[in-house]
């Protein structure tokens, strides 16, 4: 293996755009999560799209999961690939078997995805068991992706692995694999959803069980001697290039505040390490075809906007019409999010505003989940808070407010922004990770910008972010400017998918 190119850290991330005559690059992508067979956050999401709009782009990509218990094999056609039935795989000192299903996706009929079956690991009903058995478990999910490329004669020219799970594989691939010149030519990307996550297991006893005794001098030798092996640390070594989802997060993570103990091997690496904004699935996220909405509008003629407005006010028991600013919320209620701002600033604005309406859709910690019933009960008919996760409200909830906030602590991307922005509702952010890099400040001078943004965070931001927000709303003509603004701006993924394929490119000597 080779190191992957220079980088910026983080300052720029790749351009380029698929020539005709291009290449289809043999893209390998290992993950534990892949909507909608498996999610539980935006890991899913991102990794089912990058899979099928890759595909999409031409490229012959193959996307390895592991088919959990707790997937509904009613809900999907899943068929057993035949020459990878009873593939035996060692872990270790255990003797293991695995079959792979293939399955197509709901949005992309003609990809053929797979699933390790393996009863004795993913058979207990749960995607994650927060114990040592998750680190057999995703151990075992990279070898028998990269088993599975051998057993198809398939040289991936890239193996993208995303988060912890997967993190393991670049070092396999320098090892365990080395001697077989099907990798030879093989290189890695790990990209970082979220480095607050990084697969931290006790080591006594779990190297020979993980069989890295042999290779144990290549990991990280501080871990080792106070015990503990940390999966994230071992791809931060030996991937060929890394990648996160923002290029203002890629840079955030090498502080202290934000790089949650890695910063000093993100800085080390900083050449290797570039952000790449998520995508958004237009598809499914269109405020002119969304189904979860009573009508329709698109950025051509919004005025459909206010009659979904009043639906949504309506549904959550709440008064007011079309003068009435209406904010937003769709959150998980974590202390990354940012709430911690709102206990000061939104019971002084509802009181100091009458007219203000707010909304709220989520769930987590259960001081946020109080504190937003709380608000419902003091100002009845102003505030509704739906407690849990509704999709086709949350589609309503983006379509029908005015102002959308998201105070985040940090963000490493953040999507609800974005689609904000696509439905016409104003982002009141901070100005953190991927929401620095989507919404621009609002400048009334120029007419320029698609939100609100504050840099400290302190209640004083928030509440002077959604002052202006809400002044900015009572002059019609600047609000119709910022709607403007916001709709006209393209997230897709068929823009962003360009950057991943220039920057694989990068890694397989540039375009061919």
């Amino acid at each position: 293996m080779t190191g992957g190119p220079p980088g910026d850290g983080g300052n720029v991330s790749p351009e380029g755009e698929e020539g005709e005559e291009a290449a289809a690059l043999r893209l390998c992508l290992i993950t534990a999560e892949l909507a909608p067979f498996a999610k539980t956050g935006g890991l899913g999401d991102v990794c089912a799209a990058l899979t099928r709009y890759l595909h999409g782009a031409g490229h012959d990509v193959r996307a390895f999961v592991p088919l959990y218990a707790k997937i509904d094999r009613g809900d999907h056609h899943f068929v057993a690939v035949e020459f990878l039935r009873n593939v035996p795989l060692a872990l270790g000192p255990w003797e293991l078997e695995f079959t792979v299903y293939t399955a197509a996706h709901p949005g992309a009929p003609s990809l053929g995805l797979y699933f390790i079956d393996c009863p004795a690991l993913y058979g207990d009903g749960s995607f994650y068991t927060g114990t040592q058995e998750d680190a057999l478990r995703f151990a075992f999910l990279g070898r028998a992706a990269l088993t599975c490329c051998q057993r198809m004669g398939w040289s991936p020219e890239i193996v993208h692995c995303h988060d912890w799970h997967t993190a393991l594989v670049p070092l396999d691939l320098r090892t365990l694999f080395s001697w077989d010149r099907l990798f030879a030519q093989t290189r890695t990307v790990l990209t970082l959803h979220n480095v607050g996550y990084q697969g931290v297991f006790g080591s006594q006893q779990l190297l020979a069980r993980l069989g890295l005794e042999s290779v144990a001098a290549k990991l990280h030798q501080e871990d080792l001697q106070v015990g503990r092996l940390n999966f994230l640390k071992t791809g931060l070594l030996y991937a060929d290039l890394l990648t996160t989802v923002s290029r203002t997060h890629a840079l955030e993570i090498q502080t202290q505040r934000y790089g949650m103990g890695l910063e000093e091997m993100l800085r080390a690496r900083s050449d290797h390490l570039i952000g790449i904004v998520n995508g958004v699935d237009y598809e499914e996220w269109n405020p002119a075809t969304d189904p979860h909405l009573p009508v329709h509008y698109d950025a051509e003629d919004p005025s459909n906007k206010g009659q979904v407005k009043q639906h949504l006010m309506a549904g959550m028991g709440i008064s007011g019409d079309a003068s009435t600013p209406l904010v937003g919320i769709v959150s998980r209620l974590t202390s990354q999010k940012g709430f911690d701002l709102c206990f000061e600033v939104l019971p002084e604005l509802l009181r100091r505003r009458p007219q203000l309406r707010l909304v709220v859709l989520g769930s987590g910690e259960r001081r946020y989940e109080e504190f937003f019933l709380s608000l419902e009960a003091t100002y009845r008919g102003r505030v509704g808070f739906y407690r849990g996760y509704n999709n086709p409200l949350a589609h309503l909830i983006e379509a029908g407010s005015d102002i959308f906030v998201m105070p985040s602590l940090y963000e490493p991307c953040g999507l609800n922004q974005m689609y904000s922005q696509r439905y016409g509702t104003v982002p009141v952010v901070r100005r953190t990770g991927g929401l620095a890099d989507t919404v621009e400040p609002f400048d009334p001078a120029t007419g320029r910008g698609t939100g609100f943004v504050f840099d400290h965070f302190t209640p004083q931001g928030l509440q002077w972010a959604l002052q202006r927000a809400l002044d900015t709303f009572a002059e019609p003509a600047l609000w119709s400017r910022l709607i403007a603004n916001g709709m006209g701006r393209d997230f897709s993924w068929e823009k962003q998918i360009e950057r991943y394929v220039a920057l694989y490119r990068t890694l397989t000597t540039g375009i061919r």
